[in-house]
C-alpha cells in the first residue's frame, strides 16, 4: 500500500507506506542533514543572496538518493539552496540518454543535460588491461566545474556515501602510501567552486534500499564495470568479509575518520614532535595503550 498523502515532492510519489521504508526515508534525511550542517555546506552570504548548486546525476543508486533527499530537506526549509540537477552524457556506447532527461522533466527537477564524448579520448589514452576510472573521474570533473561556472552555481554537490570515503582511505593506505580520503567539503584547485559530499554518513545499502524502493530508473556504469582487477573492488571485497565477520566494523572504521589524533601518528608536518617537552601533553589525554580490536 502506498501512503501517497505523504509525498512531499513528485520524487517521492508513490512511497512505500511501510514502517521499514521510512525509517530508511528518515535515517538517510538525519544523517544527510547532519553532514551538511558539521561540515558548514551552507553558505552565510553577506548580500543575501541564495546559493545555488549543481548537483550532479549519473543515473546511479547514489544520485538518485542525493537528489531526493536534498529536495525533501529543501522542502522542509532545512536548505536555504537553488538546486539544478546536471547529468553529463560522456558518449559511452549504449548509455541511455534518454532516461535522466525525461524522469527530471517529469519529476519537475530544473535540469541540465550535458553531452561531451570524454569516452573515446578515455578509450584511446588509456593503454590497455589498465582501469579507465582515474582519468574518466578528471575529464568528467572539468566539464562538471565548467558548466557550475556557466550555470552560476557555488558548489559541485556529489552522490559519494560513506562507503565510497572508506573505500578510498583504504585505496589511499594500500596503494597510494598515505592517510588521506574523499573530504565532505573541499575548494576546488582554481579557488571559485567548492565540491560537497552530503551523503558522507549515509551507508551504501541504505542508498541501495532507497532507490529500489522508489523505482527508480538506475542506469549501471558500464565502462570500467566489465574490467577485472580494480583495486576498489578489491577494497570492496576485504571491507565486506570484515563487515560479515563483525557487523558495525564499518561504521567504527568511519568514525576513525572523524577521530583522528596527529600525535598519535607519524607525520611531522601535522604535529610538532621535534617541539615536545616534559609536562607538555594535552590535559586529559589518553597516552595508554589502545587495545586491537581481535
Amino acid at each position: 500500500m502506498l501512503d501517497e498523502n505523504e509525498d512531499i515532492h513528485p520524487l517521492f510519489a508513490g512511497a512505500p507506506a511501510t514502517t521499514e521504508f521510512k525509517k530508511l526515508r528518515k535515517r538517510i534525511v538525519r544523517y544527510t542533514r547532519e553532514a551538511i550542517e558539521q561540515y558548514g555546506m551552507v553558505e552565510r552570504r553577506a548580500d543575501g543572496s541564495t546559493p545555488k548548486w549543481l548537483v550532479c546525476l549519473s543515473g546511479g543508486k547514489d544520485s538518485y538518493t542525493l537528489l531526493a533527499v536534498l529536495y525533501e530537506l529543501k522542502w522542509r526549509g532545512l536548505l536555504p539552496v537553488d538546486l539544478l540537477a546536471c547529468n553529463l552524457d560522456q558518449g559511452q556506447p549504449g548509455f541511455p540518454s534518454t532516461v535522466l532527461p525525461e524522469f527530471l522533466d517529469r519529476m519537475g527537477v530544473p535540469n541540465r543535460i550535458e553531452y561531451q564524448d570524454t569516452y573515446s579520448v578515455v578509450v584511446d589514452k588509456v593503454p590497455e588491461g589498465r582501469t579507465y576510472c582515474a582519468l574518466c573521474s578528471r575529464l568528467r570533473r572539468g566539464n562538471l566545474y565548467r558548466i557550475a561556472r556557466e550555470e552560476g552555481c557555488s558548489a559541485v554537490v556529489l552522490g559519494h556515501h560513506r562507503d565510497d570515503i572508506l573505500e578510498t582511505f583504504f585505496m589511499n593506505l594500500f596503494h597510494g602510501g598515505r592517510l588521506a580520503t574523499m573530504p565532505p567539503k573541499l575548494v576546488n584547485e582554481e579557488g571559485d567552486l567548492f565540491v560537497f559530499r552530503p551523503l558522507a554518513h549515509v551507508a551504501e545499502a541504505d542508498c541501495e534500499k532507497f532507490a529500489r524502493a522508489m523505482n527508480y530508473p538506475i542506469i549501471p556504469c558500464d565502462l570500467c564495470g566489465s574490467q577485472d582487477g580494480l583495486q576498489r573492488q578489491q577494497v570492496k571485497q576485504i571491507l565486506d568479509g570484515w563487515e560479515k565477520n563483525r557487523p558495525g566494523r564499518r561504521q567504527v572504521m568511519f568514525r576513525a575518520l572523524m577521530n583522528a589524533r596527529p600525535s598519535h601518528l607519524l607525520d611531522p608536518k601535522l604535529f610538532d614532535f621535534q617541539g615536545l617537552e616534559l609536562g607538555s601533553r594535552e590535559k586529559g589525554e589518553n597516552f595508554g595503550e589502545i587495545p586491537l580490536l581481535r
